[in-house]
This record gives C-alpha cells, structure tokens and sequence, in this order.
C-alpha cells in the first residue's frame, strides 16, 4: 500500500518570456502588491512552506505569514501562528544567519546523509531529516504528512524544485502568476527546466487579474505510472468517489464510482453503480460499456473505482475484474479494499496484481469511499 502525501500547491511568478528573476543584484519583483497579499492569504491556509536551498541563498525569505489578522485566525482553529517553514538541500551547506531560521514558527531541513554531517557541524536552527544517500521527494513528503501531519504543502522554488515535482507527477496544483514583463537574459533562472514531464495537458482551473499581474491555476490531468500514485491519480480517484454518491442506495449492494482515463488524461468514460436504472450494473462495468472495446487507448488506460473492483457476483456472468482485463487495462487506482459484507475474501486487488496489473490504493480515500455505504453493515 503506498504511503500518502500532502496536497502540493506550486507557487510561482513569471515573466512573459518564464523567467524566475534577472541576473542583478537585486530581486526582480514580479508580483504586484495585490498579488502578494494573496500569496499571503495562500500561505496562511497551508501547513507548511517549503523552498529550496538555492532560494534561501538567492533571496533570504522570511516565509511568514505578514496579515495578524490571518495568523488570528490560524491560531484560533488550533493551528501554529506561523505554518512550518521546510527547506531541501542535499549538501547542507546552509547559513545558519539567514531570515529562513530566525523568523516564524518550527522549521525543518531535509537532506542527505552527508549534509546531515555537514549540518552536525554547523547547525541552523531546525530539525534535521537525513533521507538516505539521495534525496527522495516521494519519502520527503511521506514523512512531511505521516510524521509532521501536514496536509497541505505550499512550494514557493525554486524552479529547480518546481520541475522536479512536476517531473515526478507529484504536484497536485500550479498557481503561476505572469507578469507583463519581459527579461530576456538567457543567464537568468527560469521556472522550468528541461527533462521529461508528464504527459497530457494540464486542467485549468481558474484564471484571474490582479492588478497588472494575471493568476493562472492548473491541475495536472496524466494518470501515474506502473504502481507509484501521481497527484492526477488522486484528483480522478475523487472524482470516482463523488460518482459514488449518485448511485441510488441499495441494501444489497454498495455504491461505488468509476473513472476510466486514458494515459495523457482523457476521460474515455465514468459509470456508478445502478446507473440508468440498471440495479445490478457496478461501476466499473457501466463505465466500460461506453468505451469501444477496440479503442486502442484502453492499453494504457487507467481504471479509478472508488471500491476494488469485484471478483465475484450473482447478478452478472462477469466480475468487474474479469471485465478489467478483458478490455485489455493495465493499472487501477482504487481507495477501498472490498469488505465482507456482501462477498467473503473477495480480493480483487490480488486477482488484478496476479494477472500482471498494476493495483494502487490510496487508503487516504477510504473513509469518502465509505461514505455512500454508511447505511451498510462492513467493517
């Protein structure tokens, strides 16, 4: 079962032609003062903020949270005045006088085990996280939710960090704000660098002006890859299970919703049980039926049930897992192991795995999964 992970939001200013910043001695400030006050109020929502190290260098940030008002209202929901405030650098070659150490709340550094001696010898003041010879984003942001509870993580760069994250499929929203300037030094840092991206387009999900600045908001649509989870992975997987909550109840069967999608995040089809008055249709079985079985995409597709898809049932010849691997998919993502209460031992996820699929679940959607069932008897 994979380890699950914070909600990433990439943040970003740019100018017309991507660059980060210029080549002066002096920040280039993209953002209008508008604009700031909403990366303000973006900041005062998220548990915590991370940077590279690169930019703790470059910028000297305070990464506080600048409205009283907000940092209020943090603590009067119970949470730090200040997010927790994270910085990554393999090396660990980190001034302790910087602003990052001096200014908020807690702080962490994670690194490799190298910088973690270097930090030994020259220590900031922060909690110190060595992940190994390597740095890993997957097991940094493992440890980030399972071991520091954050859920939602703001990357503010640099843009090193922002492409690796986006590379990896694991950010699961970019807020990039385009200035109407341009900078033109080809020796200037730019937002993203070169290398493999996922494929597919990104959704958009908002755009707005501010001021003289425009925010753009993305989410990434590319399913993942073999059994690692992809930020799209889990946006898919709750639209699956917010399918789930249109199945008309019944006391004899759960309600379950499924996505299929193909590999550069087109959606072929969704289904939900008992959909179009059929009481015994499932999920996955209505969302295939509206695919052309020779669709070639179907190869490289990705099935998103809210529910394991079933092994065994008395209303259909064939089970939602026969019907899978008859279409010739790959990979599913599921949030809910099937319980007993309808079907001992049902274990779709080992029949799937055993014929050569890859089977992910992201047990953090297991209880809005469950959450059409409740009137169900299931442990």
């Amino acid at each position: 079962m994979p380890s699950s992970y914070p909600y990433v939001l990439l943040s970003a200013a740019v100018s017309l032609d991507g660059y980060l910043d210029d080549t002066t001695a002096e920040r280039l400030l993209l953002s209008s003062p508008a604009d700031f006050d909403r990366v303000d109020e973006v900041r005062a929502s998220v548990d915590a903020i991370l940077v590279g190290a690169g930019t703790i260098r470059a910028d000297n940030p305070r990464l506080l949270v600048n409205s009283a008002e907000r940092r209020a209202t943090r603590v009067a929901s119970g949470s730090p005045e200040y997010p927790l405030k994270v910085t990554v650098s393999a090396s660990g070659e980190l001034d302790p006088a910087a602003n990052f150490w001096h200014t908020g709340g807690g702080k962490i550094v994670y690194t490799t085990e190298k910088g973690a001696e270097r930090l030994r010898r020259t220590p900031v003041a922060a909690d110190v996280v060595a992940l190994g010879a390597e740095l890993d984003w997957r097991a940094l942001l493992t440890h980030l939710r399972e071991a520091r509870g954050v859920e939602r993580l703001m990357v503010e760069g640099g843009g090193t960090i922002h492409t690796q994250l986006l590379q990896q499929g694991l950010a699961d929203e970019l807020q990039l704000v385009l200035a109407p300037l341009f900078v033109g030094d080809p020796d200037a840092p730019r937002l993203f660098g070169p290398g493999g991206y996922q494929g597919g387009r990104l959704r958009l999900l908002e755009t707005r002006r501010i001021e003289d600045v425009v925010l753009m908001r993305y989410e990434p649509t590319a399913p993942g890859g073999g059994v690692l989870p992809s930020a799209a992975d889990r946006h898919w997987l709750a639209r699956a299970c917010d399918l789930a909550a249109q199945c008309p109840p019944s006391e004899t069967a759960f309600s379950v919703g499924a996505v299929v999608v193909a590999a550069d995040g087109t959606e072929l089809a969704r289904g939900y049980s008992r959909e179009g008055g059929d009481l015994v249709v499932h999920a996955e079985e209505a969302a295939l039926a509206k695919i052309a079985p020779d669709d070639p995409r179907l190869a490289s597709a990705t099935v998103y049930s809210s529910l394991e898809p079933c092994t065994r049932r008395a209303s259909r010849p064939m089970p939602c897992a026969r019907l899978i691997l008859a279409a010739g998919v790959r990979r599913v993502v599921t949030a809910w192991r099937e319980p007993d209460t309808f079907v001992t031992g049902a274990d779709g996820t080992g029949v799937l795995a055993a014929e050569g699929v890859d089977v992910v679940v992201l047990p953090e959607y297991e209880e809005r999964a469950k959450a059409p069932n409740t009137h169900l008897s299931f442990r």
